[in-house]
Parts: C-alpha cells; sequence; structure tokens
C-alpha cells in the first residue's frame, strides 16, 4: 500500500469508529458523495487544508491521522480516556435517570394513587 492509500483507509476506519457515515462527512466538508467516496478510495489527492479539515471532524490530531505512532497515544491509553468519558457519561445520566424518577413520582405517582383510592372508596373497596 503506498502513502495515499494508507492515510485514505486511516479516514475510513476513523470515520467508522466515530460511526460516521460517508454523507454525513460529505455534508461537514462540503462535497459531494461521490467526491467524499473518492477520497476515502485515494482517488483523490487530499489538500492541507482538506486534511486539517477531516482531522477536526474526526476529532483526531493529525499527525495521528497521518500514522505517526511515536506522536499518537496508544491504543490501550485512548481506551483507558475513552473507558473515563463513558463512566462519566454513564454517571451523569443515572443521576438524570434518578432526578426524572423523582419528578415522575411527584407529577403523576402521587396524584395517581391518591385518585385511585378515593376511586375505590366511592365503588366501595376499601
Amino acid at each position: 500500500m503506498n502513502v495515499i492509500s494508507n492515510l485514505s483507509e486511516r479516514i475510513r476506519q476513523v470515520r467508522l469508529q466515530k460511526g460516521l457515515s460517508q454523507e454525513n462527512m460529505a455534508d461537514m466538508l462540503g462535497l459531494s458523495t461521490t467526491a467524499y467516496g473518492d477520497l476515502e478510495r485515494g482517488r483523490t489527492e487530499l489538500s492541507v487544508s482538506r486534511l486539517e479539515n477531516i482531522s477536526k471532524l474526526l476529532e483526531i490530531p493529525l499527525p495521528e491521522l497521518l500514522g505517526f505512532d511515536s506522536l499518537s497515544m496508544s491504543e490501550t491509553e485512548w481506551l483507558r480516556q475513552e473507558n473515563t468519558r463513558i463512566l462519566s457519561e454513564n454517571r451523569r445520566l443515572q443521576n438524570e435517570l434518578e432526578q426524572w424518577k423523582i419528578k415522575f413520582r411527584q407529577w403523576f405517582g402521587e396524584g395517581i394513587v391518591r385518585e385511585i383510592g378515593e376511586h375505590r372508596e366511592r365503588i366501595g373497596f376499601k
């Protein structure tokens, strides 16, 4: 594989890791889907400015995107950082869920339980 093929494949891999489609990338770069697809297939040479834009969109440092391993973090370190980020987001979402549960009980739970009790009493249940 030559340098351009390696770079094109690296861009494709990172895009897929980020969960982005070619259509997403094309839209964000102001390209047609075909033009972006050609870029990923190595049919189009990348300008430095376009490469910088892709690096920013994929949230990956340009040296890492270019494959300079000595300048990039190891896969293990990346996984640790990603794990920390995911755990933090999970805690945030758990807290938000608990807040919504409390609000739900306040809004609906107490009123419904009271209404059911009153209705049961009206029809003769105790």
